[in-house]
């Protein structure tokens, strides 16, 4: 998940409805929310920083080690996802990443570039262009590594 901008509720509801994952990732954007989350429900959360949680530091992004690859965790920020998926993939493929999670734009999209895959879960806060608050559930297993868009109701 990502953009969370303190809308704990649909976080929760979100968390809930996707029982069984083993880990929650929270992609920035009131990371603390990720904090709380795993308070609340007692669930393992792995985030990072954006920029709304003051964070311009280079660096700041995660990768989580799983059976299908290596897979980057970055709010977006920095790399620019605003004005294209570029910096991300450099990034990502830098990294020796497989693929790469990021947010900040609020809108929901899955796609591959040069055999990676970019996966943008939206935003459970404030979704833009007339959306819905959402979430991406991946599956990382030997076979590769999968995503989907999950859209919530109000």
């Amino acid at each position: 998940m990502s953009d969370t901008h303190g809308r704990l509720d649909l976080a929760e509801r979100a968390v809930k409805a996707a029982s069984g994952a083993d880990l929650v990732v929270h992609l920035g954007d009131m990371e603390a929310d990720g904090r709380r989350l795993a308070a609340r429900l007692g669930v393992e959360v792995t985030s990072v920083r954006g920029n709304c949680d003051g964070d311009f530091s280079e660096g700041n992004y995660k990768i989580l080690d799983t059976e299908g690859g290596r897979i980057l965790l970055a709010h977006g920020h920095r790399e620019g996802v605003k004005s294209g998926l570029m910096r991300l993939c450099y990034r990502a493929a830098e990294l020796g990443c497989k693929a790469a999670l990021y947010g900040h734009t609020h809108v929901a999209r899955v796609d591959e570039a040069e055999g990676l895959l970019l996966v943008n879960p939206g935003t459970l806060g404030h979704p833009r262009l007339g959306g819905r608050p959402s979430y991406a559930v991946v599956d990382a297993t030997r076979e590769g590594i999968f995503a989907s868009i999950v859209y919530m109701g109000d």
